[in-house]
């Protein structure tokens, strides 16, 4: 029933079966997409490499799903895409530019969310994301203080982190801290310190602008002329 052509005489035998003609547009489609894929990489690999010319730091933020990572990341830089309360709310790199004193300008670049037992293929799937946290040179680590099961969280971004080999130095931000019971705050801060943030109130942002000054400092990033202009009050 799936035969294009059936066979019989005077033909060339059974021909093309529809089976055979999706797996082949399938083919063609994975080459299409996967050269794609080697440009969007190259394209981003110069960028990266201009970057690095320019001096200009990259502080990439992670953490598990749905943490606030894209609300934080406008407050930091004051512009960008608004967050979502959802899973997976940022599937591509999403870069903006920002200020932090005494270091001056930076890039700041949200990553896809992790998640437990995340699969390989997913991983592979999302590595535009992930290059970017590869080459980051400070990780801003958003962790939902206000989420049940925040350490257990909090170990599975760490786990992955590791499988990626990502060794960038971290900076904790426990967001949504004004939804978070009191105690489990402090009981977090206790075990795993961190600033306590809300994006979406302002609380916390001009501490957390200063850790991640000073953690830039600490691995050898030079500041520019200009790191003492009052960019953000």
């Amino acid at each position: 029933e799936l035969s294009r052509l059936g066979g019989g005489i005077g033909t060339r035998g059974p021909g093309e079966t529809k089976l055979e003609v999706d797996r082949r547009r399938l083919q063609e489609r994975i080459a299409h997409l996967s050269h794609k894929l080697r440009e969007f990489t190259r394209r981003r690999e110069e960028a990266r490499r201009q970057r690095k010319r320019r001096g200009v730091p990259l502080i990439a933020v992670v953490g598990y799903t749905n943490a606030g990572k894209t609300t934080l990341l406008q407050a930091l830089a004051r512009g960008g895409e608004p967050g979502e309360d959802k899973f997976f709310a940022t599937l591509r790199p999403l870069t903006r530019r920002g200020f932090l004193p005494g270091v001056g300008e930076v890039l700041f670049t949200d990553t896809v969310g992790f998640i437990r037992q995340m699969p390989q293929e997913l991983l592979t799937a999302f590595r535009a994301t992930l290059e970017e946290v590869r080459e980051a040179d400070l990780l801003i680590h958003v962790l939902d203080a206000s989420e049940e099961g925040a350490m257990g969280r909090y170990r599975v971004v760490e786990e992955l982190l590791a499988e990626l080999g990502v060794e960038a130095p971290r900076v904790l931000a426990l967001s949504k801290a004004d939804r978070a019971a009191p105690y489990d705050l402090f009981y977090l801060r206790e075990k795993l310190g961190g600033v306590p943030v809300s994006a979406l109130k302002g609380t916390g942002v001009s501490e957390l602008r200063e850790a991640l000054a000073e953690a830039l400092l600490k691995v050898g990033v030079r500041p520019q002329p200009w790191a003492q202009a009052p960019q953000y009050t």
